[in-house]
């Protein structure tokens, strides 16, 4: 345990909408973000949605005390709930008394985030906000035609720029997603801080051995949600050479998952798809030390978490060239970008990674897990930290 010489700990409240055991990237990120903080001796605190039914509660966990506030399911998501603001309000108010934090940590402008951050500010109590969402994400769960869900994107923009616009530092994961925010929330001053990733605990540990498939792997991971266009993944599979015999393993669950069942057995890609559900994090390790290519076909990632994962496993991959995604491949060298939606350059590329020779495959793996490098946890936990005691967005080095 670490603390920074001089400097006495602090009380942390990370706000989030969604968090553990949730499998998302804010989720990960809170969860992860909360661990490294309590590892460096901070006192912490997390406030997130109850998992079902029933009243507030706290929980002590490894990464922090855990409080849960009464939540409301929603009939289009399997597992995600919603704070009603009436409901929670009253409730925040006494864990600010009880918890009195030096510094507020919200992971949204909605719900739990929102009211978090009113009630910090009013309190006069520095907030460091960071937005892990694109109006993309809502698509899944608003069942209207398209221009109804454009003006809930407009106006979810908005409402971020006024929300988050009152933090005294903004972040987000990557220079792209600031620069939609900058565009679309008109917010004017945001730092692009990478999520971060402990890259180590997806290598080979010394000694071990992972048996691969006899065929070639392809990966999927991730919330199996809409705008992750995985249906394009599935199809692009259906366009390879029979001959190749490339199968998919698709790990993770969500609303689509039904509709990608019947996908692939309208495709007769019963024996070359394998969906595993949700996974603890050693079956995911295993499933991306397995894999020979990891493709992430989503149109919305600000980050995308999974993918430095299976790159840190010394995956190569292949990427749609849309939001953040093309900061993690170097063309030809650790994997390609392919057109988004388009199942036949998806093919293409899949087809081009798994027909190289084994060395030039291990070349493009190792190339992976080099490019994760700047992506370090440890760096990521350092930096959030020295904005909790007070550093500005300008005078932290990343």
């Amino acid at each position: 345990m670490t603390e920074p010489a001089g400097r006495k700990p602090l009380t942390i409240l990370i706000a989030a909408d969604t968090y553990y055991p949730n499998i998302n990237g804010a989720a990960q990120f809170g969860y992860r973000l909360a661990r490294g903080m309590k590892a460096r001796g901070h006192d912490v605190h997390v406030v997130a949605p109850r998992g079902g039914p029933g009243g507030p509660f706290t929980e002590f966990r490894e990464e922090g005390t855990v409080h849960r506030l009464r939540s409301r399911g929603v009939f289009t998501h399997e597992y995600f709930r919603i704070c009603l603001p009436w409901e929670i309000k009253a409730h925040l108010k006494m864990l600010f008394d009880r918890v009195q934090p030096d510094v507020v940590h919200v992971q949204s402008h909605y719900m739990i985030g929102e009211h978090v951050l009113y009630e910090a500010v009013r309190r006069g109590i520095r907030v460091v906000a960071t937005n892990h969402f694109m109006p993309e994400n809502l698509n899944p769960f608003l069942p209207f035609p398209q221009w109804f869900k454009d003006i809930v994107g407009r106006n979810s923009w908005r409402d971020m720029g006024k929300v988050m616009g009152q933090a005294d530092v903004v972040t987000t994961p990557t220079p792209l997603a600031a620069k939609a925010m900058y565009d679309h929330a008109f917010l004017t001053t945001v730092l692009p801080l990478s999520n971060g990733i402990d890259a180590s605990a997806y290598e080979l540990a010394p000694g071990e051995v992972v048996e691969r498939p006899a065929h070639p792997t392809v990966l999927f991971a991730g919330r199996l949600a809409e705008e992750k266009n995985i249906n394009v993944l599935i199809d692009a599979l259906a366009l390879t050479d029979p001959a190749l015999d490339i199968h998919l393993e698709v790990v993770g669950g969500g609303e689509v998952k039904s509709a990608l069942e019947s996908q692939v057995a309208s495709l007769g890609l019963g024996d070359r798809v394998k969906f595993h559900g949700l996974v603890d994090d050693d079956e995911l390790r295993q499933a991306y030390l397995r894999a020979d290519l990891f493709v992430m076909p989503g149109t919305a990632e600000l980050q995308s978490l999974v993918t430095l994962e299976a790159m840190s496993a010394s995956t190569p991959v292949v990427l749609a060239d849309a939001m953040a995604l093309p900061h993690l491949v170097e063309d030809g060298v650790n994997g390609f970008l392919f057109i988004p939606h388009d199942s036949v350059d998806l093919a293409e590329k899949m087809t081009r990674i798994l027909t190289l020779p084994d060395d030039q495959l291990r070349a493009m793996g190792k190339a992976s897990r080099e490019m994760v490098g700047r992506h370090s946890h440890e760096k990521t936990v350092e930096t959030f930290e020295a904005l909790y005691y007070g550093a500005s967005s300008e005078s932290v080095k990343i």
